[in-house]
Order: structure tokens, then sequence, then C-alpha cells
């Protein structure tokens, strides 16, 4: 992970971390309530000498109290000054237990003694601290020196009377909540990192170029929830999911200047990332802008085409490879100018089929017939079916989709393909959130009296048919090509007729929105309705 990847990982965790955060700070107060109020009381004493007539005498008992402050300071929590203050105040509590709460300090370079004493009851708290003092210049005069007429050698004066306290100073409230706030998010964004670090989905298309170095042919917003299978090139072709997946198309149409693309396999790094539904939707974008379209479901483990397009799927690709029918005879139509080849009888070895010489030249022959080809093959680390397919096609499509495929899987993936040499034309990021900034833009068309135009045409759409429903070899004529040829004469007729291929009429069962002419090789014209 890179820096930018760790702040996205903040941005995105950011609850977490404030919930932790306010969760200490609570921690921290509901421990402050638990604490004792304590009051603090503090007494001063002046160590001095009593003899000094002359400045050198003067001098050297400063010097000696100087030297001794500190161990009478020591004495302050001993037993002997101790236990008679807890007899004169009838405390009761030990000597340990009193002289845990009494700290003695001296200033720097003075011979004064602050003595400081913590309690519950600040009145009690600085008649303790002047009980210690008084009696701490009681055992001092005992121990000190004394001159020839018994008089110590060293007093204790008191300087600075213990005081009331007039607020509590433990707990700190705040200082308490500050920390258990700043301890809240310290966590939370330890955990944030940990996180990100062991949930490897990919999240952005930022992560997808960088663990494959491909380009993001399109992103795919969520589709309705509420209708499984939704194919959005079929049911609302004016939504944002339908104009992605025509971005895609472009992006293909772009992909290489040089060297058309004119069949490509679409796969992902494991099951039930998007990986049919964005072949369907991909035939139906192409079938806008090239004409004739072939859908072959490649999945001979797990296919779906069949049953998402509501045709027959004991019939299809094994059926053709095995020789039992030819391409013409096993392809249905699912869409006006989209043929589908589903899987047919799930075979025993799909991937010796898929990597045969059968499955070469039905690839050759029907890349002759078609102008694209879409197939939809197994998921990369399930199976190798894929890799046999990679050098029949013009390339591949990896789909991943998002919060669900794992940057590992996605790099051994890829990987996968990289070692057979591969040609990869770039990922789909499926099922990303939807944009705000594009949902504005996903709008319908609207008729001239302001109603909402019809969606697309649906696989349900009736076609009544004069002729067979298998697509021929040549483009079919449209009845608007039929209609231009009887106006020509008996003769032109007859010619036409018997140069052209079988006329296939089509019942509309709604009012089309547009025509989109496509003119074959062969001369024929083909009518579109989209």
């Amino acid at each position: 992970m890179d820096p930018r990847m760790y702040l996205s990982a903040l941005r995105r965790r950011w609850p977490l971390i404030i919930v932790l955060g306010l969760l200490g700070a609570a921690a921290a107060f509901f421990y402050d309530s638990t604490l004792p109020t304590l009051y603090k009381s503090t007494a001063s004493v002046f160590v001095s000498t009593q003899r000094g007539d002359t400045t050198s005498e003067l001098v050297q008992g400063s010097n000696f109290a100087q030297a001794n402050v500190q161990s009478y300071a020591q004495l302050a929590t001993s037993p002997v000054v101790l236990q008679p203050v807890i007899d004169e105040l009838g405390l009761t509590t030990t000597v340990n237990g009193l002289a845990s709460v009494i700290s003695s300090d001296t200033p720097l370079n003075t011979v004064i003694i602050q003595i400081t004493v913590q309690n519950s009851d600040p009145a009690r708290a600085a008649m303790i601290a002047d009980a210690v003092t008084d009696s701490l210049s009681t055992v001092v005069e005992e121990i000190s020196p004394t001159s020839a007429d018994k008089t110590p050698a060293v007093k204790m004066t008191q300087i600075a009377p213990a005081q009331v306290p007039a607020a509590p100073f433990a707990p700190n409230t705040r200082l308490i909540v500050a920390t258990g706030l700043a301890v809240g998010l310290a966590l939370g964004l330890v955990l944030a990192l940990i996180w990100e670090l062991l949930d490897t989905r990919v999240r952005s298309e930022k992560e997808l170029t960088a663990i494959t170095g491909l380009p993001v042919l399109g992103a795919v917003a969520t589709g309705p929830s509420k209708k499984p299978g939704w194919i959005a090139m079929r049911s609302d072709s004016h939504s944002m999911q339908a104009e992605s997946y025509r971005r895609i198309r472009a992006n293909l149409e772009f992909a290489d200047i040089e060297r058309a693309v004119r069949s490509v396999i679409v796969t992902s790094a494991t099951a039930g990332e998007g990986k049919s539904t964005t072949s369907l939707n991909l035939a139906l974008a192409m079938a806008e802008r090239v004409g004739r379209v072939l859908l072959i479901d490649g999945d001979l483990r797990r296919p779906t085409i069949a049953e998402r397009c509501g045709l027959e799927g004991s019939v299809g690709l094994t059926t053709v490879l095995l020789g039992k029918l030819s391409v013409a005879d096993a392809v249905q139509r699912y869409a006006r100018t989209v043929d589908v080849l589903a899987s047919g009888v799930i075979p025993h070895n799909p991937g010796q089929l898929l990597g045969s010489s059968a499955m070469a030249a039905l690839l050759a022959e029907v890349s002759s017939t078609y102008d694209f080809v879409v197939i939809d093959t197994p998921p990369l680390l399930a199976a190798t079916d894929t890799l046999g397919l990679a050098h029949a096609t013009d390339g591949a499509i990896i789909v991943v989709k998002y919060k669900s495929t794992r940057r590992q899987q996605l790099a051994e993936a890829v990987g996968s393909m990289r070692t057979v040499n591969a040609r990869l034309l770039g990922v789909v990021f499926d099922r990303i959130p939807t944009p705000k900034a594009i949902e504005y833009y996903s709008y319908h068309a609207k008729r001239s009296d302001g109603s909402p135009d019809l969606p697309a045409s649906t696989p349900d759409d009736a076609e009544e048919t004069t002729a067979p429903t298998k697509p021929s070899a040549a483009p079919q004529e449209s009845p608007a090509a039929a209609d231009v040829e009887s106006d020509q004469g008996p003769e032109a007729t007859d010619e036409s007729h018997a140069a052209a291929p079988t006329v296939t009429r089509t019942k509309k069962t709604r009012r089309a929105r547009s025509d989109v002419i496509h003119t074959s090789d062969a001369g024929a014209t083909v009518v579109v309705e989209s």
C-alpha cells in the first residue's frame, strides 16, 4: 500500500475512528467518576541554625543547614514523625497509609521544606499538613547537635501555614477524558489500517490500474436490486448502466487502431462477478454500432446465457463441436441483430473442447459471418478453459466486481493470462455505487407531449417470420428493402429475388425509437430497430 491508499483507507473508515474515539472518551469519563475527590494542602518551614556570633559562624551554620535539609525532608514521611501525628489527631490509618498521601520537597538551593498532604476532606488535609510540620520540627530539634546550654543547633520555623483548599486537584476530568479520546482515536487509526490490510477487496479504479496495469474500459453502476438478472441494454436502454456498456463498446473500438477488435472473450477472476451480464449487454451494445453480433456461451461448466435469454440451452456449442449440427442450425435469435450460441449439453472435458481444432474452426467461421463475436468464458481461477481461447480471439476483457474481487485474486488472474501471452484489452469495474453526478444525466427521452418514451424492446417481443429464425450465412433483408424492390418493376424484382437471400419480415409490437441501417458486403440492407 502506498501513502495514498492509506489516506483512502482512513477516509473510508472514519466512522470507525470517530466511534472508537467517542467510546474512549466515554470510558475515560466513567473511570473518572469512580475516582475519589482529593484536596491538597501545603505547609512550609524554614531551617536555620541557632548560633552565629561572627560572619564565619553564620556561613558555617548556613552551609550546615543546607547540607542537611534534604535529610530533614526525608524525615517528614518517617514513623518517628507520623506516629505522633496519628496519635494527636486520632487518625484511623497506619504510618504507611499516612506516608502515601504526604510528600516533601525542597526547592533548589534553599533551606525551605514544603510538606504537602492529600485528603478527601479539605480541612483535614490542612490540619494534617500543620501537624506534620510541628512534629517534624520537634524531631529535628531533638536529633540535632546541642550547645553547652543544651540549646539545639538547628531550628525549624513555619513560614507558611497550610490553607484549606477551595477546589479539588484530583481527578482531572478534562485531562482524563482528553486522554481517553486520544487513545480511542489512536486505536481507531490502527484498526482502520489493519482492516485495510486484511480486507483486500478492490474498491477503486486506481487500485485496478495499479494491480493489473490495464486500462479501465468502463465502470458499471449497480442496477435495480429488485430485478435479478436485469439486462440494462434490453430493459432500459437509456439508463446509466446502458450508457456504461456503450462506453465500453466505444473504448473497444479505439483499443487498437491498426488491429480492429472483432472478437473478445469476457472472463473474471472468480464466479459471481458479472461476466455473463457484461457479455450480454456488451453484445447488445455492439449490435447498435457494428451490425450482426454473435454471443457464445463458452462457460461449459456453469452456463447461464441461455437461461438469461430465455432460449433453449440443450443445443449449442458442444453440439457444433461434436459435429452433430452446423453453426447456422445451432444459433438462436435473441435480438434483431444478436444471435446466441448456447452452451449445449455440459461435457465432461470442457477444457479439451474449447482448446480443440474444432473450436478454432468454429471461431474462424463465425468471424467471417458476424461483425462481432462475444464469448462468455469460465472464471480464470476456477478453471483453465479460458486460457485455451485466449489466442483464438482478438483479446480478453476481465470483469471485476466492486468490493468483491480481492487484490491477490485479480493479480493471479491477470498473471495467468500474461503467462500464456494473451492479449488483455482492459478491465470492467462492475456494480460500483451509483455516482450522483452521473445519476443526474440518467434520464429517459421524452415525447413531444412530455410523457416518457417507452424502453427498448425486450426479448419477449413477438417476432412473426415467414422464414426460419436461424441466421443464414448471408444477411437478412429488411421489409424496407423489399418494398424498394417492388417499385422497380417485375424484371428487376425477379433479378433481385434470384440473387438476394431469404427475406425475413418482422412484425413490430411497438413503435421503435430509431432505425439504424447497416449495409453488408453482399449489398443487402438491414434495418435495425433500436
